[in-house]
């Protein structure tokens, strides 16, 4: 797969050296997910309306905003575990919400998801942690589940821990064992919510290569709830912003390139950490130091 060096971003997203895909060639692109005039809320409260984004096969794609504007509800519709107010998601040509609970129950089995807690059964082995979903929904063989787990903790890093329990081992050695928990099934879609929340910033370097490296491993499209600046300028190919001032989607599209042709200072100020509101690049360190010295 090719790979290019990440543009660099705004002094506010740290120094990563992360790198990601290059999926900028329009005709390669296949739609994955497609959200269409979606509101979603809590009974008369409204979070968002008329939310229209398509994310492609292969994505690296955030969902970005202030907080309290309804990531972790959107990740709850796009995962089955709620439905939307209105509208409309696909997974490629099929309609999710108009699928009968059993149906769904099936796609959703093509999902791997990893919480913002990491939701480990804290009672189990790292072991029979990500042995559970192989159970629950395979046929496979005692031998067959004990060699898949040894596989994903060793895809994460994670090889001879079968053994240790979850309070045994670091916070963000946790999340590395939850992800592995989440490719249990080898799915389609991976959808982590605040993945790096709680995580020192070396550690949050370390989980957004691993993420790369597996989108970029088993060709799956990964969905991101984040407010993390350093990783989504690092690892994101797509995005849709999030906006609380109007109850809608201000923006889509590669953060870097959003930040550079969105006129929305509610983007502009998510995406620069507040620093400026308008397209209008700050000036350099230089010229605001002859600035003061001309005054």
């Amino acid at each position: 797969m090719t790979m290019k060096p990440e543009n660099t971003p705004p002094e506010s997203a740290g120094t990563q050296t992360t790198m990601k895909a290059d999926k900028s060639d329009g005709n390669s692109k296949t739609p994955h997910i497609t959200v269409r005039n979606l509101t979603m809320g809590y009974g008369d409260t409204i979070l968002m309306r008329d939310l229209d984004f398509t994310v492609y096969r292969g994505d690296v794609f955030a969902i970005m905003g202030g907080s309290g504007c309804g990531k972790s509800t959107l990740m709850r519709i796009l995962i089955g575990l709620k439905a939307p107010h209105t509208g409309t998601v696909s997974y490629a040509d099929v309609d999710f919400w108009s699928l009968s609970e059993s149906q769904r129950d099936g796609m959703m089995r093509r999902f791997g998801v990893l919480y913002q807690s990491g939701a480990m059964w804290s009672s189990k082995t790292l072991a029979e942690n990500i042995s559970l979903p192989m159970e629950l929904h395979t046929e496979l063989s005692k031998n067959q589940i004990r060699d898949l787990v040894a596989f994903k903790l060793a895809l994460v890093g994670l090889a001879g821990f079968e053994a240790y329990y979850p309070s045994e081992i670091s916070g963000g050695m946790r999340k590395r064992a939850s992800l592995a928990r989440a490719m249990a099934l080898d799915p389609e879609v991976l959808f982590f919510d605040e993945p790096s929340a709680g995580l020192d910033p070396v550690s949050a370097k370390n989980l957004d290569d691993l993420i790369l490296e597996i989108n970029q491993s088993l060709d799956a499209t990964v969905l991101i709830v984040t407010h993390e600046l350093p990783s989504i300028f690092a690892i994101a190919s797509n995005a849709v912003f999030l906006d609380t001032a109007t109850g809608t989607s201000a923006a889509t599209g590669d953060p870097q390139t959003m930040l550079e042709t969105t006129e929305n200072p509610d983007v502009i100020r998510f995406l620069t950490r507040g620093r400026r509101d308008s397209a209008r690049p700050e000036a350099s360190d230089g010229n605001r130091q002859r600035n003061r010295q001309d005054a």
